[in-house]
């Protein structure tokens, strides 16, 4: 065996064995979701699915109350917030690549001084102001503040995107006859695919898993996301003694919708890199 051959199965194999010791928390919360609590109560721990194994827990969790206002509240706010942060975060990346502008860098300096500001420091003008505004405990208020803390690192990350692609590439389009909005949208736009969908992704998980801000801006009972009803549901079920299995059967429920987003936009990613490109 050739030295670059050893190399590569080597390397091969530690990227096997990073995979499994990422992957395993993830199969461990889904196999105690199907595991019954006496058997997770057990002194030898079960790695494979058994015989015994049950939907139990997940019947638990979607009949037990609270779970689906919580999943519209999480999906009204994430929805709103990928939405809003995209549209600004896209408009503020163009701006700052492709025209220059008294005050440029004070903006992008900003931008980045913005991101470094602790969530924590602003509770307190956060609640006020929401309070104010009456928007407690209701989508629009909560996803203005989600929107305000993601848009400040999305602009810079599509800032780089759009850096990216040569303006040469709408030149040669408008001299083919297209006009400026028609080169943008049918050239530059699709080759912004991937930095559009990678933004979103990061949006959708800062609003889907977000909990402080939540916590500061729902304090009403009726009005949690996913990750406040899962501490409810952790506290009401402390009262009684921990029941772990429906608790991996929550936080399970809580990641199936990361996940289904997640494999409905990967394929954009790499599409939209080579869609456009090619002049027809």
């Amino acid at each position: 065996m050739s030295r670059r051959t050893f190399s590569r199965a080597a390397l091969g194999l530690l990227a096997v064995v990073i995979a499994v010791v990422w992957a395993f928390p993830v199969y461990w919360m889904a196999l105690s979701a199907l595991t019954p609590s006496a058997r997770l109560r057990a002194t030898t721990p079960t790695f494979w699915p058994t015989s015994s194994s049950t939907w139990d827990n997940f019947s638990a969790v979607l009949h037990g109350g609270g779970f689906s206002g919580a999943l519209r509240m999480s999906l009204s706010i994430t929805a709103v917030t990928v939405v809003a942060v995209l549209a600004f975060a896209f408009l503020a990346a163009l701006a700052i690549s492709r025209w220059r502008f008294r005050g440029r860098t004070a903006f992008v300096l900003t931008v980045l001084f913005v991101q470094m500001l602790p969530a924590e420091g602003l509770f307190i003008a956060q609640y006020k102001m929401l309070a104010g505004a009456q928007l407690l405990n209701t989508v629009i208020g909560v996803s203005v503040l989600y929107t305000a803390a993601v848009v400040p690192f999305t602009v810079w990350m599509l800032r780089g995107f759009v850096a990216g692609v040569p303006v040469d590439l709408e030149e040669a389009a408008m001299v083919d006859g297209l006009s400026r909005p028609q080169a943008f949208l049918r050239i530059t736009f699709p080759l912004l695919a991937p930095g559009l969908v990678a933004s979103g992704v990061y949006a959708f998980l800062q609003a889907w898993n977000e909990f402080t801000v939540a916590l500061v801006a729902l304090p009403a009972q009726s009005a949690q996301t996913l990750p406040l009803w899962l501490r409810s549901f952790l506290a009401a079920s402390a009262n009684r003694g921990v029941d772990w299995g429906e608790v991996m059967a929550a936080s399970t429920l809580i990641a199936v919708p990361v996940i289904v987003f997640f494999l409905l936009v990967q394929g954009r990613m790499t599409s939209g890199l080579v869609s456009g490109a090619v002049k027809g």
